[in-house]
C-alpha cells in the first residue's frame, strides 16, 4: 500500500480524502443522477465501490431493505474473486475470517453394503494448485460489507441509500439525463412516498426477479429442471468424520454437497429432494426444513446429523437461464445503452458450483471502470457497448458448466458406472469454476493477438496471471500483479531487453517516446494538470538481479512525481532475476520474449494487448479507439 504522497497520512490510509461529489454529500437522492444501482448485491456493492473511484461521477445506489444485509445465500469465494479482493484493498482480512477450502472429499455406497456410505476419494483443492489465491467459504453479506467500506472510504464516499423501492423507468431519446426513474420509499418518515429522478445510466443489480430487467423488455431464457435440491446452514453435532470437510456424497437415498462455513461450527448442507413432478407448480418449495434434516440423515447412514440449530433454509428448483440482452439495446442498432443488467438479473443457475455471487461480482468489475471512463469524459459512450459483448457469452459458458455439474450431482448411484468421475470432473475443469478461463475476443479494448508469442504467459483476452518479482528499491519479493489497484488506471508493464537500466535499449527508447513524443497515449489522453500516472501506471522489469540495478538509472518514466509535494514514486522498477526471496524469474514462468515486449492491462486486470518494444506506432493506434483526445 502506497500513501503519504499527497502528505503525511497518521489516520488509516485507507480512507482517503473525500473528493468530488464526496464532499458534502446530500443525504437524500438528488433529482439528477449520473448512475443510479439499483440493488446492493455483489455486483451492485462492487460497482458503488468501483465508482467511488470517480468521485466527479454523480453516483448512488437505492436498496429496498432498510439496512444491510444480514443473512446472505451466497458463500462460496472462489480465487478469482479473492483476487479481485486484493485490489479492492481488502483480500487479507476476509481471507483471514473465512473457511479455506483445502481438500474435497468424495463419498458412495459401500460396495458390500449399499445402505452405507464410505469415502471414495480425497483431492486437494484445485485452488492453490493454479493460483496464489485461495477457495474461500465466507457469508455473502460480509463480502458487501467490505465493498461497502471500500465505497464509503473511496473519495466518492457512495453509500447505500437503503428503504427506497424501484418501480420503472423509461429511456427517453434525448436529453442530459435521458433515463426517468420512478422510485418509492419504503422504510422511515417517507414510507410509502413516490418520487421521480432521472439519470444518465442505470445498472440492474436486482436479482432474479429484476424490476429493472422487466422495465426495458428483457427476459430470461431457459428454465428450470426437474430436480429440487433443499439447503440449510445448520450448527450440529455428528459422528459423520468429514464434517469440516468438503463432500460431496452419493448414496442410495439421495446426494449431499456438504459446504463447512467460516467460524469453525457452521455447515452449509445441499439436501437432494429428488425428481419434482411435472404437475407440481412449485409446491415442492414449501418442503419443511424438519423434512430436509430427515433426508439428510437417510443419505448420511450409518452417520446422523444430531440438528441444534438451522440459521437459515431454503429449497430450489435447478434453473439455468440467461437474459435475451445485458442492456437496453437491440443487436444491429448503432444505439449506445443507457441501462444496463448485472448478477441474477441477466444469469440464473443453481448454487452447488459456488459460481453466482462470483460471476455477478465479475459483471460489476468490468461494467465500473467502463462507465467512469465515459462519464469522466476519457473514453467514447461506445465503450459501453462491450459490456454486455464481453459478459454475455461467459453467462452462457457459465450454464453449460453448472449444467453439466448439477447433473453430476443428482445421479443415482446405479447410474454411475465410474466412482472416481466425479472427482477427476472437479479437478479437470477447475480453471473454470476458479474464474481464469473467460477470455474476451477481439474488439476496441483488446488487441490481436498478433504478437502473443512475445508473452505466452498472458494470453490476450484473460486476466492477468501475476507472478513474483524483486521490488529494486527495497529487495522485497512482490507479485507484480498484487501491485494494481481498482483505481480505473491502465497498467502498461514493460519487460526490458537484455541492456541494464542506464544503457541504451529498446526499453529506453520506448520509454523516452512513451513519455515525450507528441503521439504517445501518456501525453495525448492523460487529463490536463493530472499527475504523470493519472491514467497509465507504468512499470519496468528488468532482467538483471536487483541488486545490480539503480532505480535512478532507469528512465524518469518510471519514477513519476505526483502529489502537490511532487513526490517521486520509487515503486515502478522491479528485477525478475532470482532472488534470495524468490526463485521465480518472471520471463521463464511467463514465457516472455528477452528481447523485451510490453504487456498492456485493462483496469479489470484483464490483458489488453501484447507488443514488441518497437511497436509504439501499434500501441497509439490501440489508445485512439479507446480514449478520446484530451
Amino acid at each position: 500500500m502506497q500513501f503519504h504522497h499527497h502528505g503525511y497520512v497518521s489516520g488509516d490510509p485507507r480512507v482517503r480524502p473525500a473528493a468530488g461529489t464526496g464532499v458534502d454529500r446530500p443525504v437524500d437522492l438528488p433529482d439528477e443522477i449520473d448512475v443510479l444501482i439499483v440493488g446492493s448485491g455483489p455486483a451492485g456493492m462492487l460497482l458503488a465501490a468501483q465508482l467511488s473511484e470517480y468521485p466527479d461521477v454523480t453516483t448512488r445506489l437505492i436498496e429496498r431493505r432498510d439496512g444491510r444485509l444480514v443473512l446472505g445465500q451466497a458463500d462460496g469465494i472462489q480465487p478469482r474473486s479473492v483476487e479481485t479482493f486484493q485490489a479492492f484493498g481488502f483480500a487479507e482480512r476476509i481471507v483471514a475470517e473465512a473457511y479455506n477450502i483445502g481438500w474435497m472429499n468424495f463419498w458412495g455406497p459401500d460396495p458390500e453394503r449399499p445402505q452405507n456410505i464410505v469415502r471414495t476419494a480425497r483431492t486437494e483443492d484445485y485452488a492453490l494448485a493454479i493460483s496464489e489465491f485461495p477457495h474461500l467459504i465466507v457469508n455473502q453479506a460480509r463480502v458487501l460489507d467490505y465493498f461497502a467500506e471500500a465505497a464509503a472510504t473511496g473519495p466518492g464516499r457512495i453509500v447505500p441509500d437503503y428503504g427506497v423501492e424501484f418501480l420503472g423507468l423509461t429511456v427517453h431519446a434525448d436529453g442530459a439525463y435521458p433515463v426517468e426513474v420512478r422510485l418509492r420509499y419504503t422504510a422511515g418518515e417517507r414510507d410509502g412516498e413516490e418520487r421521480t429522478i432521472r439519470a444518465k445510466y442505470v445498472a440492474g443489480c436486482d436479482g432474479a426477479r429484476s424490476r429493472v430487467r422487466e422495465a426495458i423488455g428483457r427476459v430470461h431464457v431457459g428454465g428450470s429442471s426437474a430436480h429440487a435440491w433443499g439447503v440449510m446452514d445448520v450448527l450440529v453435532n455428528t459422528d459423520f468424520p468429514d464434517w469440516r470437510t468438503k463432500c460431496a456424497i452419493n448414496a442410495e437415498a439421495g446426494n449431499i454437497l456438504l459446504i463447512p462455513r467460516e467460524g469453525g461450527y457452521l455447515c452449509r448442507v445441499y439436501v437432494d429432494l429428488g425428481e419434482v413432478a411435472a404437475d407440481d407448480d412449485h409446491r415442492v418449495r414449501a418442503t419443511p426444513v424438519e423434512e430436509v434434516i430427515t433426508r439428510a440423515n437417510a443419505i448420511l447412514h450409518p452417520y446422523a446429523l444430531d440438528v441444534k440449530q438451522v440459521a437459515w433454509s431454503s429449497v430450489y428448483e435447478v434453473g439455468h437461464r440467461v437474459t435475451d440482452g445485458f442492456d437496453d439495446v437491440d443487436e444491429g442498432t448503432d444505439a449506445s445503452p443507457r441501462v444496463f443488467l448485472t448478477g441474477d438479473a441477466c444469469h440464473t443457475h443453481s448454487a452447488k458450483a459456488g459460481q453466482g455471487m462470483n460471476v455477478s461480482m465479475q459483471d460489476g468489475f468490468n461494467l465500473g471502470w467502463k462507465l467512469g471512463s465515459v462519464l469522466t469524459g476519457l473514453s467514447p459512450a461506445s465503450l459501453l457497448s462491450t459490456y454486455s459483448a464481453e459478459r454475455r457469452p461467459v453467462a452462457q459458458q457459465l450454464i453449460d458448466f453448472d449444467r453439466e455439474w448439477s447433473s453430476l450431482m443428482a445421479r443415482k448411484p446405479e447410474e454411475i458406472s465410474d466412482p472416481q468421475e466425479l472427482a477427476t470432473f472437479y479437478l479437470g475443469t477447475a480453471e473454470f469454476p476458479s474464474g481464469f478461463m473467460t477470455q474476451y475476443g477481439p474488439s476496441p479494448i483488446v488487441g490481436a493477438s498478433t504478437h502473443q508469442a512475445l508473452a505466452a504467459g498472458f494470453p490476450i483476452g484473460k486476466r492477468l496471471k501475476s507472478s513474483e518479482v524483486v521490488r529494486v528499491a527495497d529487495g522485497n519479493a512482490v507479485h507484480l500483479g498484487h501491485h494494481a489497484r481498482a483505481d480505473g488506471r491502465w497498467r502498461l508493464y514493460a519487460f526490458a531487453d537484455a541492456p541494464a537500466a542506464g544503457a541504451a535499449s529498446a526499453l529506453s527508447r520506448w520509454a523516452e517516446w512513451l513519455g515525450t513524443a507528441d503521439a504517445s497515449p501518456v501525453r495525448r489522453f492523460t487529463p490536463a494538470g493530472a499527475d504523470l500516472d493519472a491514467l497509465f501506471d507504468v512499470k519496468v522489469v528488468y532482467q538483471q538481479p536487483h541488486e545490480q540495478i539503480d532505480v535512478l538509472a532507469a528512465p524518469a518514466l518510471f519514477r513519476p512525481e505526483s502529489g502537490p509535494l511532487r513526490l517521486a514514486d520509487w515503486e515502478k522498477v522491479f528485477a525478475a532475476a532470482p532472488s534470495a526471496w524468490t526463485t521465480t524469474d518472471i520471463f521463464d514462468e511467463r514465457e516472455l520474449s528477452r528481447g523485451g515486449v510490453v504487456v498492456v492491462v485493462r483496469p479489470d486486470q484483464y490483458v489488453a494487448h501484447v507488443l514488441p518494444l518497437e511497436a509504439t506506432d501499434e500501441l497509439a493506434a490501440f489508445f485512439e479507439g479507446v480514449f478520446l483526445p484530451r
